[in-house]
């Protein structure tokens, strides 16, 4: 039997973040993501939401011996849904593929969660790295929720996986979140998230 795959489409894009082997890009249809609020920590997270006529951008890789216990973990906060019949991809096989998602009734009103800076940074490197600056865009405008805070936590991260970022991927997501007139909070302005 092989492997099955995972359909990521936020930071596991970038594989810096993961050791997961024989990623390939790949396409969600029917879906987009969107920044919700869950019962867990004290940040949003980015989430995919059944949208049809949707597409979105993302990256499978190989889960080995269907071992999902790390993968579930990190992904906690999640369901993990079957997803092949929506993804296109060049994969010579047609491997069992998932995707994590926030189940709507875990979706909470949003009060004071916040978008951390370091784990957008990561998500963009890793859409930079797999689909350049066209990626990067389409990723921005194929997520909801832009009007959610964002705390510049780069000084000091707080997402785990944090990468260093190029001058030219800063700016990206820089200039993205500029254009979108985003509110990005400094850290003295905002009460820091409990850890991840």
């Amino acid at each position: 039997m092989s492997d099955p795959y995972f359909f990521g489409y936020g930071s596991l894009v970038n594989t810096k973040s993961h050791s997961y082997p024989d990623p390939h890009p790949a396409t969600l249809n029917g879906w987009r993501r969107a920044w919700v609020a869950t019962p867990r920590f004290g940040v949003v997270l980015l989430t995919g939401v059944p949208t049809p006529g949707h597409s979105i951008d993302g990256l499978i890789a190989a889960v080995p011996n269907a071992d999902w216990a790390a993968l579930d973990a990190r992904e906690s906060g999640y369901a993990r849904l079957p997803a092949q019949d929506a993804i296109a991809h060049a994969h010579p096989a047609m491997p069992e593929i998932a995707v994590y998602a926030v189940q709507r009734e875990h979706m909470l009103e949003r009060s004071n969660q916040m978008i951390l800076l370091s784990y957008l940074d990561v998500v963009v490197q890793g859409f930079h790295e797999v689909f350049g600056e066209a990626g990067v865009q389409r990723f921005f405008e194929t997520t909801d929720g832009w009007d959610t805070p964002i705390l510049n936590d780069r000084a000091d991260p707080r997402y785990p996986r944090h990468q260093q970022l190029t001058k030219r991927q800063t700016a990206l997501v820089d200039g993205h979140l500029d254009a979108l007139s985003a509110q990005v909070k400094q850290r003295h302005e905002a009460p820091l998230p409990p850890e991840f």
